[in-house]
């Protein structure tokens, strides 16, 4: 036997709620069916949440950003000599998975792990939003 709220009584008070006893295996299997997708689309609503950032926090958070990736045809030259690249304009997906893979030690340079260690994952988003918007 199994309990389950179907809703609110009382015009829409929230201190009662009317429950269905279920028995049988059909509706066990229902009832087990409606809690995941129940699951999944809080799951799907909260993963969307925090995958969004915003740009006008990621513009404050810039500064060590623009030192060179702000600075047409800038050259660093250490550990070497090469072009900084651009990253205005970029997938907001790519500077996403290129900040993760610096902080994480998964992609190798030593001044952009150096920087991105410290950023949190919403730090990343809304940098990735705000390079993703300007040009």
């Amino acid at each position: 036997m199994y309990l389950l709220p179907l809703g609110l009584t009382g015009r829409g008070r929230s201190d009662k709620v009317s429950l269905q006893i279920f028995t049988g295996e059909s509706n066990v299997q229902n009832i087990s069916k409606f809690i995941w997708s129940i699951a999944v689309i809080l799951g799907c609503i909260a993963g969307s949440a925090s995958a969004e950032g915003d740009a006008t926090a990621g513009k404050q958070k810039n500064a060590l950003c623009q030192g060179c990736h702000g600075i047409k045809d800038f050259k660093m030259a250490y550990p070497k000599v090469y072009p900084v690249p651009k990253i205005g304009g970029q997938n907001v997906d790519y500077l996403v998975s290129a900040l993760k893979a610096y902080r994480d030690g998964d992609r190798a340079n030593e001044t952009m792990h150096a920087i991105a260690a410290d950023l949190s994952d919403q730090d990343i988003e809304d940098l990735a939003a705000y390079y993703s918007a300007v040009q």
